[in-house]
C-alpha cells in the first residue's frame, strides 16, 4: 500500500472519545497514580524507620494500607539565624576577652610587648575578612570585622595609657574619635562588601564635633550648637546615602541628636534670665527649625515631611516664646506666643505635606493656649458652688471675689478672654472644609462663650455687672433655638443650636450659684431663668431640654420664695407642688412625645422635692403624699398614661400609712386593709375580664398583705380576739376557695387556719406531752425508725428484683 494512502487512512481512522468519557478515564488514571504514590511513600517511611533502629530489625512486613504521615517537628530557628547568633556571640566574647587582656592583664608585658601583641592582633583581625570573603564566608567576615573595629578602640585606649599619657582626656577623646571614624570609613570603603564598617563609622562620627567643642572650652550654647550641626550631618547622610544600613543608622542618630539638641536649647531658653540669653537660645532653636524644615523639604515620605515641618514650626515658635517671655509682661506672654502660632498659618508655604505640618503646629500652639486658659474658666464656672455654704451672706467685692470664695485665681490670667476670642476667630475663619466646618464652628462658639463667661472675673468687674453679663449670656445662647422655622433644614445650625442650649444650661447653673450671695439677686436670677427657658421651650427647637430646665428653675424659685418669706420647709413644700401640677397640665396639651416625657419626669422630681421637705412633719407629709396621688391620678386619666394609676394608688396608701402613724395607730390591719381591699377589687375585675388568669395573680398579693402581718401579730398576742377573727377569716377564705375552686384563697386560708389552730392548741399539746410517760417519746421514735428502715429495705429488694429481671432479659 502506498505511504500516502496509509497516512490518509490512519488520519480518518483516529478515534477521539467524547469529553465526558475522556474525563472519566483521566480521573481513573489519576486515582491509580495517587494510590501507587501512597504505597511507595509508606514503604519509604518504613524503610527509613528500619534503618534508624539500633536493635536488630524485625522481619519486614508490608503494610496492608498506606500509613498517614504524622506531623513533623518544624525547627524553631532558621539556619541563617542560628549562624548569625553564633557569630555575634563569638565576636562579643572575643571583644570581652580583648578588653580584659588590655585592661587587666596589660601590666605583665613590657612596652614593646604591649605594642607588638595588640598591634599584631589588630592587623591580623582586620586583614582576616579579606581571606574569608574570598572563601565566600561573608557573615563570618562581618563578625571578624566587628571584632577588628572593637580592637581599634582598645588600641586607642592603649596608646593613651602608654604614649599619650600627658594628653588632655577631652582632646585625646576628640582626636581618637575623629581618627577612628576616618579609619573605619576607609576600611569600609576598601572592603565595600562588608556592611558593618560604614554604619559603625557613622555612629562614632557623632562624637568628634561635640568632643572638640568641649575640649576647646565651649559652654552649653556651643555644645548644643555642635549637637545640632551633628544632627544636620546625620540628616544629610540619611537623605543622600543609598546604603540601607547606613541610612538606618543615620536616621536613628539624627533623631537622637536632634532630640538632645532641641531639649537642651529649650532648657536654655527656659533658664534664660534676660533678652540676650533668650536670643542666643532662640538662635539654637531656629537652627533646629532650619534643619527640620530642610529634612521636610527633601523627605521621601509625606508622613516624615509633615512631622518634620511640625517640628520646625514648633521650634521656631518656642524660640520666639523664649524671647517674648523675658521681654513682655507676664500677662501678655501667652497672647504673644499665640500670635506667633497664628502667624504660622500665613507662613504655610511649599508642598502639601509641609503646609500640613505647619498648620498642625499652629493648631498645637493654639491648643496649648486654650489649655492655659482652662483653669481660669474652671474657677469661674465651678467656684460659685461654694456659695451653698454662705447663702445670702452678702454681696462680694467684685466678680473675682465672688468665684474665689474657696478657690484661688491662677496667675497672669487677665488676658484669658483675649486668648479664647483669638482662637475662636481663627477656628471660625480659617477652617473651610465641609467635613470639619461644623466642628470648628462648634468649638468657636464654645470658646467665645468661655471668653464672655470669664471676662468679668478676669477684669475684676463689679459683682452686679458680672451677674448682668452672665444673665444676658443665657438668652443670647438660647436665641438660635428660637428660630424654629428658619433653621429647620440646616444641620449645621441645628448642631450650633444644640451646643448653644447646652452652654446656656451650664451658664444658668453658674449664674444661679453666683446669685446665692444676696436674696434679691437669687429671686431675680431664678425668675429670669424660669422665664427665659420657658420662652425657649415654647418658641424654640430644643423644647425638651428647655422645658425641663424651666420647670427645674421654677422649683428652685418656689423654694427661694418660701425661704425669703420665712416659711418652714413643710409649708414651702405646698408651694413646690405647684410645679408638678403645672407639669401635669402642660404634658396633657403637648404633642411632642419627647417633650411630654421630660416635662413629666421633671414634675415627678419636683414632687419628690416636696415630699423631702415634709419628712420632718408627718401630718403635712401625709397631705403632700395625698396631693401627689391626686396629681398622679389625674395623669392616669389620659389613655396613654394608665400605668401611672399604680403610682397614684401607692401614693394614697403611703399617705394613709403616714397619717395612721401620726395618729399612733398600732393595729397592723389598719395599715394592710386599705391595701388589701383595692387589690382584691382589682383582682376581681381582672378575673372577670380574663377568666383564665391565675387566682394567685389576682388575689394572692392582696390576701398576703393582710394575712401575713396579722398572723405574725396573732402568734405574739395573748388575747383571744385577733386569733378568733383571723381564724374565722381563714375559714371563710378556705370555704370560698373550695366553693369556687380557687387555689390562692384555699391554700392561704387553710394555712392561716391551721397555724392559728396550732397556736391556740399549743398549750394543751404541751400539757398532753407533759402527762405522757418519759418512755413514750423514745418508743415512738424507735417505731418510726423501724418503719422507715423496713420501707427502705423493701424498696431495695424491689430494685434488686427489677435488676435481676432485666439481667435475664439480656
Amino acid at each position: 500500500m502506498p505511504l500516502g494512502v496509509t497516512r490518509a487512512t490512519l488520519r480518518h481512522m483516529t478515534y477521539f472519545p467524547p469529553p465526558a468519557e475522556e474525563l472519566r478515564f483521566l480521573d481513573s488514571e489519576l486515582r491509580q497514580l495517587d494510590a501507587r504514590r501512597a504505597q511507595l511513600l509508606a514503604r519509604r517511611a518504613w524503610l527509613i524507620t528500619m534503618l534508624q533502629q539500633a536493635v536488630q530489625p524485625a522481619p519486614p512486613v508490608w503494610p496492608s494500607r498506606p500509613a498517614q504521615p504524622g506531623p513533623s517537628a518544624r525547627p524553631e530557628a532558621t539556619a541563617p539565624g542560628v549562624q548569625n547568633v553564633l557569630l555575634l556571640l563569638g565576636g562579643i566574647l572575643l571583644t570581652i576577652a580583648a578588653m580584659v587582656f588590655t585592661l587587666v592583664s596589660w601590666g605583665h608585658l613590657g612596652i614593646a610587648g604591649r605594642s607588638l601583641v595588640l598591634g599584631a592582633v589588630t592587623l591580623a583581625v582586620l586583614g582576616a575578612p579579606v581571606a574569608l570573603l574570598r572563601r565566600g564566608l561573608r557573615s563570618t567576615a562581618e563578625s571578624v570585622a566587628g571584632l577588628g573595629l572593637a580592637l581599634t578602640v582598645l588600641d586607642a585606649y592603649a596608646l593613651h595609657e602608654v604614649v599619650f599619657t600627658a594628653a588632655d582626656a577631652a582632646t585625646y577623646a576628640a582626636a581618637a574619635s575623629t581618627a577612628l571614624a576616618a579609619l573605619w570609613a576607609a576600611y569600609g570603603t576598601a572592603l565595600a562588601v562588608l556592611r558593618l564598617p560604614h554604619p559603625a563609622a557613622l555612629a562614632v562620627a557623632q562624637l568628634p564635633l561635640v568632643l572638640w567643642t568641649a575640649a576647646l572650652g565651649g559652654g552649653p550654647l556651643t555644645v548644643t550648637a555642635a549637637v545640632l550641626l551633628t544632627t544636620a550631618f546625620d540628616a544629610v547622610v540619611a537623605l543622600r546615602v543609598s546604603e540601607r544600613p547606613v541610612r538606618v543608622v543615620a536616621q536613628v542618630c539624627a533623631f537622637g541628636t536632634g532630640g538632645w539638641g532641641v531639649l537642651a536649647a529649650g532648657l536654655l531658653s527656659l533658664g534664660a534670665a534676660g533678652p540676650s540669653a533668650a536670643a542666643r537660645a532662640a538662635a539654637l532653636l531656629l537652627l533646629a527649625a532650619v534643619i527640620a524644615l530642610g529634612v521636610a523639604r527633601f523627605a521621601p515620605r509625606p508622613g516624615l515631611a509633615t512631622g518634620m515641618a511640625t517640628t520646625a514650626a514648633l521650634c521656631a515658635v518656642a524660640g520666639a516664646a523664649g524671647v517674648l517671655r523675658v521681654s513682655v509682661p507676664g500677662d501678655w506672654a501667652v497672647p504673644a506666643c499665640l500670635a506667633c502660632g497664628i502667624a504660622l498659618l500665613a507662613a504655610a508655604r511649599g508642598p502639601a505635606a509641609v503646609r500640613r505640618g505647619v498648620v498642625l503646629a499652629s493648631g498645637v500652639v493654639q491648643a496649648g493656649a486654650v489649655l492655659w486658659a482652662v483653669p481660669a474658666v474652671g474657677v469661674t464656672l465651678l467656684g460659685p458652688v461654694a456659695w451653698l455654704r454662705h447663702i445670702w451672706a452678702g454681696a462680694p467685692v467684685d466678680a473675682r471675689a465672688a468665684v474665689t470664695v474657696d478657690a484661688f485665681w491662677p496667675p497672669y490670667a487677665v488676658t484669658v478672654p483675649l486668648v479664647l476670642l483669638a482662637v475662636a476667630a481663627v477656628l471660625a475663619t480659617a477652617v473651610r472644609g465641609e467635613e470639619r466646618r461644623p466642628q470648628a464652628l462648634t468649638a468657636a462658639l464654645t470658646l467665645s462663650w468661655a471668653a464672655v463667661l470669664v471676662t468679668p472675673t478676669a477684669l475684676e468687674l463689679p459683682y452686679l455687672v458680672g451677674l448682668l453679663i452672665q444673665g444676658l449670656t443665657v438668652p443670647a445662647l438660647l436665641a438660635p433655638a428660637l428660630q424654629k422655622s428658619a433653621l429647620r433644614g440646616s444641620a449645621l445650625r441645628g448642631a450650633a443650636a444644640r451646643t448653644a442650649t447646652g452652654l446656656a444650661l451650664l451658664t444658668s447653673l453658674g449664674l444661679a450659684f453666683l446669685s446665692l450671695a444676696t436674696e434679691p439677686a437669687t429671686l431675680g436670677v431664678l425668675a429670669s431663668l424660669t422665664v427665659a427657658f420657658a420662652v425657649a421651650a415654647w418658641r424654640g427647637r430644643q423644647a425638651p431640654v428647655c422645658a425641663a430646665a424651666a420647670l427645674g428653675w421654677a422649683t428652685a424659685l418656689a423654694c427661694a420664695v418660701g425661704a425669703s418669706a420665712g416659711w418652714r420647709p413643710e409649708i414651702v413644700a405646698l408651694l413646690v407642688l405647684v410645679v408638678p401640677v403645672a407639669a401635669a397640665l402642660l404634658a396633657a396639651r403637648l404633642d411632642d412625645s419627647v417633650t411630654t416625657v421630660t416635662v413629666e419626669v421633671t414634675g415627678a422630681v419636683a414632687g419628690f422635692v416636696a415630699i423631702a421637705l415634709t419628712v420632718a412633719d408627718p401630718p403635712l407629709l401625709a397631705l403632700v403624699l395625698s396631693l401627689c396621688g391626686v396629681i398622679a391620678a389625674g395623669t392616669a386619666v389620659r389613655p396613654d398614661r394608665r400605668d401611672v394609676g399604680y403610682a397614684a394608688v401607692a401614693l394614697f396608701v403611703l399617705a394613709s400609712w403616714v397619717r395612721l402613724a401620726a395618729w399612733q395607730v398600732g393595729l397592723p390591719e389598719a395599715y394592710t386593709l386599705p391595701v388589701t381591699v383595692p387589690a382584691l377589687l382589682v383582682g376581681a375585675l381582672r378575673r372577670r375580664r380574663d377568666p383564665a388568669a391565675s387566682s394567685w395573680t389576682a388575689y394572692g398579693p392582696g390576701l398576703t398583705v393582710t394575712l401575713l402581718p396579722s398572723l405574725a401579730t396573732a402568734w405574739s398576742d395573748a388575747a383571744w380576739t385577733r386569733p378568733l377573727l383571723l381564724g374565722a377569716a381563714g375559714l371563710l377564705l378556705t370555704l370560698l376557695g373550695a366553693r369556687h375552686r380557687l387555689r390562692a384563697p384555699l391554700v392561704l386560708g387553710g394555712s392561716v387556719l391551721a397555724l392559728v389552730t396550732l397556736h391556740e392548741l399549743a398549750p394543751y399539746l404541751v400539757q398532753v406531752t407533759d402527762a405522757l410517760p418519759r418512755w413514750v417519746p423514745p418508743a415512738l421514735a424507735g417505731l418510726l425508725l423501724l418503719a422507715l428502715g423496713a420501707t427502705y429495705e423493701q424498696r431495695l429488694r424491689d430494685v434488686r428484683r427489677v435488676r435481676e429481671v432485666l439481667g435475664r432479659m439480656n
